[in-house]
């Protein structure tokens, strides 16, 4: 078999068993991998309203049929299960190096179900796997853990996917991370793992990636390297990293301020990507076989020293703890992101959460006794980082925090719900869509809660789309639209993203904008050298659509609805002040867009719920026997 192993491993925690598994090559092309291939797990063999932290929630790691050839943007995994954080379908991809090494094993994906009675990880390696005792690991940062295990294991070069004491008590957005600095971010699947008491999973492979055609693959790596530094968002995210957009966005009045209240930093300047590199920054990290390298290799300045090891902040990061929290100083935020990254917490919701309580504080609903003493206000740095601690050990108010804004809003009282911004649960990404309106749509309609990265951004689409016209987009849209033209450009893109996460594809490298490298078709004319399917676009997208379909389908079984497509009132609301000091976005023509949007994807206008036609169309009618229009 090309690209793919053909086999994955089942790991039942309940019996101590591992056991290897074929996978249907239909599975396998239908689906493409990653999300998709996962979605078909869970919907087949996991029971509506099950406990996401119980024993029948299915953790699953899957790979694309890429995953792993020596090509830039082909290092990507997913992790999925039912979100603890959201009650629906949880995803989070990752790139770095534990996914080509899965490849290298032997294995496309990793099915784990039941709850182990003790502490333990998986070791993965050429072909095999055990599992072993973690009693010894259980309270370990992500590098502890990391060190010991590859001591154990005795190959320095092992890859490790592993939670942190977040994980292990449960936060709600508990993220897994390989080589210590790349997450599994979103979703709460750290939890779902440390609900297993699986604290990592060590994989180590020698096998290559056979593909069909490897003359191509090679060509394709050796234009990439002499074609990238020709590329200015390339180049750019090669010399400053996702940091690049701090100043970006706050010159456009978007960078998203003092809990979504401001879309305007007055000190963004100290905590921007060139702040970054002209102050801490020591070095640069990538993924495999990419030459970008736009990870940040980071020591933070005393009294907010940093262990390099940990790697740097990412935008999403700098935002969250940064403009987010008010504060100015790059090595704090540095410092943040260490802890995150060594307790395993999601940055964006741990920055959301952290907010939401200083806004709270500041309002005078919560006062010193209800914060163990923390004065939470916008710019306290001690304060901000002092909360990480208590939401990573779930200690004092920190163990409200840990269940996320929508649960901790709940518990602090009902005035609070207008300071807990989410979509279904998942708080918000740190992109403002009061200036980018499609984004809000993104937010709405994520199967996962709200979500930056299911679409482009609509500034990248105001002055040129020819690159997207192998996806059917020939027409530049307003960023302020949210009119037929908005919805229609959306759902394209949706599709396409989608076919990303499902060949799970770096989306710096292959989205025509802002970044990518390269070109749509690239990606068809890859995956057949690599496979030997002989496939096209069309059938790449469809594979993409069902993948959106099955994610809506597994959200309806679990009680989710249309009601649930909605945005926090914030947005509704003028920005405070900045560039765009007064914009707002409009609740009828959002519930309009949205309506639209469910008839372009054949759902009915009322429940976003796929017609009957549409699922015969996809093949999916088994999948979900429920429908109203099965009669």
């Amino acid at each position: 078999m090309y690209g793919f192993n053909g086999q994955m491993l089942r790991v039942s925690l309940d019996s101590n068993r591992v056991e290897t598994e074929k996978i249907d090559d239909l599975v396998l092309r239908r689906n493409v991998g990653g999300r998709g291939l996962a979605l078909h797990y869970l919907i087949k063999e996991q029971r509506p309203r099950i406990d996401p932290l119980g024993p029948e929630n299915l953790l699953i790691f899957a790979t694309g049929g890429t995953t792993g050839i020596p090509l830039a943007g082909f290092s990507r995994y997913g992790v999925y299960a039912k979100s603890p954080l959201t009650g629906g379908f949880g995803e989070a991809e990752a790139g770095g190096f534990w996914g080509p090494e899965l490849k290298r094993a032997g294995f496309d994906m990793i099915i784990i179900t039941g709850i182990s009675p003790r502490p333990i990880y998986v070791w993965v390696h050429d072909g095999f796997a055990e599992i072993r005792d973690a009693f010894h690991l259980w309270g370990k940062t992500t590098k502890e853990a990391q060190e010991i295990i590859r001591a154990e294991v005795k190959d320095p070069l092992a890859r490790i996917a592993s939670i942190g004491p977040g994980g292990e008590n449960l936060v709600n957005f508990a993220c897994i991370l390989n080589e210590l600095k790349f997450a599994n971010g979103r979703s709460g699947l750290g939890a779902v793992m440390g609900s297993k008491h699986l604290k990592a999973i060590a994989v180590r492979g020698h096998k290559r990636v056979m593909c069909e055609d490897p003359q191509t693959i090679a060509d394709y790596a050796k234009w990439f390297n002499e074609n990238w530094k020709g590329n200015p968002s390339a180049s750019s995210r090669n010399a400053f990293g996702t940091a690049e957009m701090v100043s970006l966005l706050n010159v456009d009045g978007i960078l998203p301020t003092k809990n979504f209240k401001e879309g305007w930093f007055d000190k963004a300047e100290k905590i921007s990507g060139e702040e970054m590199k002209n102050s801490i920054l020591i070095g640069n990290d990538g993924c495999f076989a990419c030459p970008i390298r736009c990870k940040r290799i980071v020591k933070g300045i005393e009294p907010f020293r940093t262990d390099p090891s940990y790697g740097g902040p990412e935008y999403e990061t700098i935002a969250a703890f940064g403009s987010l929290c008010g504060i100015d100083d790059i090595s704090a935020v540095a410092l943040a992101n260490q802890l995150c990254n060594a307790y395993g917490l999601d940055t964006i919701s741990t920055g959301c959460a952290i907010a939401f309580a200083i806004e709270c504080y500041e309002n005078g609903n919560l006062m010193k006794a209800d914060t163990s003493g923390l004065e939470m206000k916008f710019g306290n740095k001690d304060s901000v980082l002092e909360a990480i601690e208590m939401i990573a050990r779930r200690k004092g108010f920190g163990d409200a925090l840990a269940d996320g804004v929508m649960r901790a809003s709940q518990h602090i009282g009902k005035a609070t719900k207008k300071y807990a911004l989410h979509v279904k649960g998942k708080e918000i990404p740190m992109h403002e869509p009061r200036g980018k309106v499609g984004l809000g749509l993104q937010y709405a309609l994520s199967p996962s809660g709200a979500d930056h990265m299911q679409a482009g951004h609509d500034a990248s689409f105001e002055k040129d789309v020819s690159e997207l016209r192998p996806i059917g987009i020939f027409e530049t849209v307003s960023r302020l639209d949210i009119g037929p033209k908005k919805v229609g450009l959306f759902k394209y893109l949706n599709l396409w993203w989608s076919l990303l996460d499902c060949a799970c594809v770096c989306k710096f490298v292959f989205v025509p904008h802002p970044v990518g490298v390269f070109k749509i078709n690239h990606l068809v004319e890859i995956i057949n050298a690599t496979t030997g399917w002989d496939t096209s676009l069309f059938e790449l997208m469809i594979a993409a659509e069902r993948s959106i379909n099955l994610a809506r389908i597994f959200n309806l079984r679990e009680g989710l609805s249309s009601a649930d497509d909605s945005l926090p009132q914030r947005f509704f609301e003028p920005l405070e002040s900045g560039p765009r000091k007064g914009a707002s976005l409009q609740k009828h023509d959002l519930r309009k867009a949205i309506k639209l949007y469910y008839e372009m994807m054949g759902w009915d206008v009322k429940t976003g719920t796929p017609k009957l036609a549409k699922l015969y169309e996809l093949g999916l009618t088994d999948e979900f026997p429920g429908s109203p229009e099965h009669g």
